[in-house]
């Protein structure tokens, strides 16, 4: 791809801010779901914060060769239900996701090491193009039904779904247009402009529907606005709403096989993520920063989001396509988002407004964002010859079980679709591996 900002290149302060809030806005929908759906108390703003220091932590070790945003995952909520269950306190709990979260660094740490050892050079014969090109589509399919949910979604009850979907269509088709059409600046910033179209969209139906009382138009709240008290709080940081004192034995071994089998698991959509951020930016990152750097940058950043924020972090898809999208490979445009996370994390009115923006506007971004992904790896199979049988089944296999959301339940663990489709799509290949090369 045709880079405007290289890994390396520095923009102008002015449009590093920018920048910043772009992938800002494309992670944070994701990230502060996270928390509101495990519940138990569980901070918004905390994740943020712990989002924002785990991607410091991530570009530290990876020495900013990596340009990702790291955020809430969504593949530890499972884990993270089990540190509250089972009669456990509240408090306690909170215990158990810092925990939970160091077990999950852990089995990163001895993946990096393994890799240290052995090299990469196994994982492009393990996961060739015909296997990862289809399990990245797949990352960006199988989000597909959030996107589209959020799109026809009113932020509040009796908003009208049609007006759902004006409102996300122009945030949608803003976008697009920005990002192919727009000059200068703006091509860089295709998301905040659509963004703020669909919102000032959102605000006018609004405004129209008060003024006539016709609460249907009406499909933005402005609730968390009015919450507003001090203008700079701290987040309820989960360190310090740990209590250690109920931390016995069996708690710790429920606590390891709800994290570690899911760290596994993870690991797989940590390699097709950084496979698919190296076809957009030019540059192996299994190689260089190199896989043992950028694993260790997850674990330890993963541990570290948890700390603060509750949330194990993982590489976001979202600011995957946000790069390939604007064709800004900048890590100084990374390390900006992580400050703008943990600034806005800070400044109670921040958070509130960016918790305003309508359900709606945000799937009309995510649209763009994951059939972005889906694209990517679409692009990622081009080289792949599809007349031969052992290619076409394993794509074949890979596509139907990312499709059709294929889940598989060991107690507490979860192996999520794209972990299954993966795994599926490496069996296939071996079974199929001896298959002789058509002259």
């Amino acid at each position: 791809m045709n880079l405007i900002y290289g890994i390396k290149d520095k923009p102008k302060f002015g449009q590093v801010v920018l920048f910043a809030l772009q992938q800002l806005l494309a992670i944070m929908a994701a990230t502060i779901a996270v928390p509101a759906i495990v519940g138990n108390g569980m901070s918004a703003s905390a994740a943020m914060f712990g989002a924002g220091v785990g991607t410091i932590v991530y570009l530290l070790f990876t020495k900013s060769a990596s340009p990702v945003f790291l955020g809430s995952s969504f593949a530890f909520i499972g884990p993270m239900f089990s540190a509250f269950g089972g009669g456990v306190a509240v408090a306690t709990g909170y215990a158990g996701l810092i925990i939970g979260a160091g077990i999950a660094g852990l089995v990163y740490v001895i993946l990096a090491i393994f890799v240290k050892v052995s090299g990469v050079k196994w994982i492009d014969k393990l996961m060739p193009p015909v296997i990862i090109g289809p399990t990245v589509a797949i990352i960006g399919l199988s989000l597909a039904g959030n996107a589209i949910g959020d799109l026809m979604t009113s932020s509040v009850e009796g908003g009208s779904v049609y007006v759902c979907l004006i409102c996300g269509l122009v945030t949608l088709f803003v976008t697009v247009l920005t990002s192919t059409y727009g000059k200068n600046m703006a091509k860089l910033i295709p998301f905040i402009i659509g963004i703020l179209a669909g919102y000032l969209c959102a605000s006018i139906f609004a405004l129209i529907g008060k003024n006539t009382g016709n609460d249907a138009l009406v499909v933005i709240n402005y609730e968390a606005l009015h919450r507003v008290g001090t203008v700079v709080s701290l987040p309820d940081f989960t360190f310090l709403k740990a209590d250690w004192s109920g931390v016995n034995g069996a708690y710790l071994l429920t606590l390891f096989v709800a994290y570690a089998p899911v760290a596994f698991v993870v690991f797989a959509e940590h390699l097709a993520d950084h496979k698919n951020l190296s076809s957009i930016v030019g540059v192996n990152l299994l190689e260089e920063p190199g896989l043992t750097r950028t694993l260790l940058g997850d674990g330890v950043g993963s541990f570290v989001g948890a700390f603060f924020g509750g949330c194990p972090n993982t590489t976001y898809g979202e600011s995957i396509a946000t790069v390939a999208i604007t064709r800004n490979a900048s890590t100084v445009s990374i390390w900006g988002a992580a400050f703008a996370c943990i600034l806005f994390s800070l400044i109670t009115p921040l958070v509130a407004f960016l918790e305003t923006i309508p359900n709606c506007v945000m799937g009309g971004v995510c649209i763009a964002l994951y059939g972005f992904i889906a694209a990517s790896g679409l692009k990622m199979l081009q080289p792949v010859d599809l007349n031969k049988n052992r290619n076409l089944f394993v794509a074949s296999v890979i596509f139907i079980v990312g499709v059709g959301g294929m889940t598989v339940n060991f107690g507490r663990v979860e192996i999520r679709t794209v972990a299954c489709a993966l795994i599926l799509g490496i069996l296939t290949n071996a079974m199929l591996s001896k298959e002789k090369d058509e002259t």
